[in-house]
């Protein structure tokens, strides 16, 4: 009699999904009565831990694209006969999220950090840093508060900036703006950092710093970051970079591994 073999036993491969998708987004701005057409459908796809750049010029549509990610716009409705725009981050839509999940999502997943810093000037740098905490827990943030300072003292130590606690953002050189704003941005522990232009308004040595600083970051917590910039030496930093022309992707390059 045959005796059946058995067979290997073969785990079967489950598809694994990006953190980040994002597929056809399309959006036209209106200037009075001429209307500015800003992205084509472009798609991205980003894996948690991954650091990815995305490279334009002024006008490619770059900004556009990290505001409709982070949730702070929405994408135009596809034109008839073509595939709808979404943005999906961890298996969840962000345009079918209903208003209150759509602020958790900004204020607690995602840390925003933008080129012109967006400091308060009547508050300190701690206070600065805490706000984004006091964003996040409304009226619940008095039990947290305890909890807050101490993050965001932590994080302000680690960027060098533990002497600087008590001074207003006019105090501080332009770099150290910025990293109080990388680390308002990061108190929340948000699964993603969204970085407009971070070092676009410093001069290149304090720039470099700040790509330091955030290198620091993803190498001891994994941060999944995408940032965009119009500047090639900043964006050889990234994981990969993603080219954008015109409010499509055209290109993209990834680093070879180690």
């Amino acid at each position: 009699m045959n005796r059946v073999q058995p067979q290997p036993n073969r785990r079967r491969q489950r598809p694994t999904m990006a953190l980040l998708e994002v597929q056809h987004l399309r959006k036209t701005y209106r200037l009075g009565r001429v209307e500015v057409p800003v992205l084509h459908g472009a798609s991205l796809a980003v894996e948690e831990g991954e650091f990815v750049a995305i490279l334009g010029a002024s006008g490619s549509g770059k900004s556009t694209m990290l505001h409709l990610i982070g949730g702070l716009d929405r994408p135009d409705r596809a034109p008839k006969g073509e595939p709808d725009a979404s943005v999906m981050f961890d298996g969840h839509a962000i345009g079918s999220m209903a208003a209150r999940e759509l602020d958790r999502y900004r204020a607690g997943t995602v840390g925003f950090v933008f080129q012109f810093y967006h400091l308060l000037p009547e508050l300190n740098v701690l206070q600065n840093v805490m706000i984004a905490g006091m964003v996040r827990h409304g009226l619940a943030f008095a039990s947290h508060r305890g909890e807050s300072r101490a993050r965001a003292e932590s994080l302000l130590g680690a960027f060098g900036l533990g002497s600087r606690l008590r001074h207003r953002p006019a105090e501080l050189s332009g770099g150290e703006r910025q990293r109080v704003a990388i680390a308002r941005a990061l108190i929340n522990e948000p699964r993603l950092l969204l970085a407009d232009e971070p070092t676009g308004n410093l001069d290149r040595k304090t720039g470099d710093a700040i790509l330091d600083t955030l290198a620091q970051i993803r190498e001891r917590t994994r941060q999944t970051v995408v940032m965009v910039t119009h500047d090639a030496h900043v964006a050889a930093r990234a994981d990969r970079i993603v080219k954008l022309e015109d409010g499509r992707v055209v290109a993209e390059h990834s680093k070879p591994l180690a």
